[in-house]
């Protein structure tokens, strides 16, 4: 009797990335790569039609991260499972992650049979992180039980969330607008609610904010 594979769609806006994700797990039998996407939103669509079972999710995308896109896969698709793939192991990343939904994290620079270690304990509901990342999920949790303060950015609604991301990576609110279906008037609305709950003002203030709490980054 044959076991079903585990399927994952792999998610990076890095075509090498993605290519050599793809050819760690093609040589697994129990996991099938079903599918990439190159950003959050093709991501979206892509766990609609192709149904995995995994979501390997790169955490810094363009347009829409891999924070806001595991939120929203995970409220709409209960049984798909996230793992956070990415270069940056400080406790923003991590946290948002973590708090998405994402039910494990693993680095980038991590040995390959890691990833397959991890993809193998999501499909079972299980939780992996890194060595690397446990530290600082213990610090995230002793400081939670501690009652630490409330981070600013749980305060923004998921959209404000997405037009954070775009005015950070420069986008006008004409193409932030076209970019979520939106009118500009709504941008713009949604914008005043930003800089009221954060308290910034500017576009280069909203930038360092999002590059801060790991919601876009240069080097991805």
């Amino acid at each position: 009797m044959s076991v079903r594979s585990i399927r994952v769609l792999l998610v990076d806006d890095h075509q090498m990335m993605r290519d050599g994700l793809r050819a760690v797990l093609a040589g697994v039998p129990d996991i099938e790569v079903v599918g990439e996407a190159s950003d959050g939103r093709m991501a979206l669509d892509l766990v609609g039609t192709l149904h995995p079972d995994v979501v390997v999710m790169d955490v810094g995308m363009p347009a829409l991260n891999g924070v806001e896109a595991t939120r929203q896969i995970r409220a709409e698709n209960k049984g798909v499972k996230v793992i956070a793939l990415s270069t940056h192991a400080d406790k923003s990343y991590v946290h948002h992650m973590l708090e998405a939904g994402a039910c494990g994290y693993v680095l980038k620079i991590a040995a390959h049979d890691e990833l397959v270690r991890a993809v193998r304990a999501a499909s079972l509901g299980r939780t992996y992180l890194s060595p690397e990342i446990a530290g600082v999920v213990v610090e995230r949790s002793t400081h939670a039980h501690a009652g630490g303060e409330v981070s600013a950015y749980s305060t923004l609604g998921a959209r404000e969330r997405e037009v954070l991301q775009l005015v950070a990576e420069g986008k006008t609110s004409a193409e932030t607008a076209k970019a979520m279906h939106i009118s500009i008037k709504t941008v713009e609305s949604h914008r005043r609610n930003i800089v009221q709950k954060l308290g910034l003002h500017g576009t280069a203030e909203l930038t360092k904010y999002a590059v801060r709490e790991g919601l876009t980054s240069l080097d991805g």
